[in-house]
């Protein structure tokens, strides 16, 4: 049997576990849209601004209690220009796992939560050409507390209902 749960803000019963990301960075929607082509090198995986911020997209996972797959938050994390080039360098290889892992910023405004810009986490490469699994550091955000101890099937559909049907849904870089 799937996972499936109901969506209090559509009413329609959803099939799989969903899985939410943003397209870019959260800098990257502060760079004027006009200028985005010159200033901004973005692609699925990776985007640097102005050749001096660097950013990677990974997986913030969140175990789900009674289930094997996590509800995951497809965000971008800021590395350093060196852990950047040593991310870059490993992209291409299947084994990767035993690369860093590197510290970063996470950037990125996750609306069901307080302030998540800037939280601190570590980018941990995964073998197989899967995208980096994002470890938030331990503290008492709640975020952070989620991803610790796992969330309900009711807290999936609430997250589900909030990032696709709330207020903040429809900004730009926002979830």
């Amino acid at each position: 049997m799937s996972f499936e749960f109901h969506c209090t803000a559509c009413g329609q019963t959803h099939h799989g576990m969903p899985a939410l990301d943003a397209a870019a960075p959260l800098s990257y929607y502060t760079v004027p849209e006009d200028e985005r082509e010159t200033r901004c090198q973005l692609d699925s995986d990776a985007c640097i601004i102005d050749d001096t911020y660097y950013f990677v997209r990974g997986c913030l996972e969140i175990p789900v209690h009674g289930e094997q797959e996590p509800f995951s938050w497809g965000v971008w994390v800021s590395l350093s220009e060196q852990s950047f080039r040593q991310w870059l360098e490993s992209y291409e290889s299947e084994k990767r796992s035993h690369i860093g892992p590197f510290f970063g910023w996470l950037n990125a405004a996750l609306g069901p939560y307080p302030d998540t810009v800037n939280l601190k986490t570590s980018v941990c490469l995964r073998d197989g050409f899967i995208r980096p699994f994002i470890e938030l550091e331990p503290t008492d955000h709640p975020l952070a507390v989620e991803q610790r101890e796992g969330i309900s099937v009711q807290r999936v559909a609430e997250l589900y209902a909030l990032a696709v049907h709330g207020d903040y849904a429809a900004e730009e870089g926002n979830f």
